[in-house]
């Protein structure tokens, strides 16, 4: 299984997610925990909260349109698994943000600038299980 490494997207990307987080934060004074954000229209949060986390969801599926028509075409997104390791893999993701109390946005990007000894041990958690997993779904299971 190989992939394509694209540093300056990926570059282009962080920035722009960092930047979005630093806004939030400065605006609303609020972390950008995406899985923190969706879990927040539900109905059950305070409606005065809904609006920003709208904007902040339909900004995340909006980027991509945007894209297209800067560059002319939607970006390539290619997913190497089967659906079912997808829905697996997502669930076990909802899981660790649960337990977690946050994703890898929040603990990463918001938390760990923070300087917060949670997060930094969060997102260590993060990184060691998705490296772990990784060579185990390439090396072990995959072959």
């Amino acid at each position: 299984m190989e992939t394509d490494f694209t540093p300056i997207a990926a570059l282009a990307g962080g920035a722009l997610i960092g930047l979005a987080s630093a806004v939030l934060m400065a605006v609303h004074g609020r972390i950008a925990g995406v899985t923190g954000i969706l879990g927040g229209l539900l109905p059950t949060m305070r409606e005065r909260d809904w609006g920003w986390r709208a904007a902040f969801i339909l900004g995340l599926i909006a980027a991509p349109v945007a894209m297209a028509l800067v560059t002319g075409e939607m970006p390539q997104i290619g997913v190497p698994v089967s659906t079912a390791a997808l829905v697996i893999g997502g669930f076990i993701v909802g899981v660790g943000v649960t337990l977690g109390s946050g994703c890898t946005s929040g603990h990463g990007v918001c938390g760990m600038s923070r300087l917060s000894g949670r997060s930094i041990a969060a997102t260590l958690t993060f990184m060691a299980t998705t490296a772990l997993t990784v060579f185990v779904v390439r090396h072990v299971v995959g072959g």
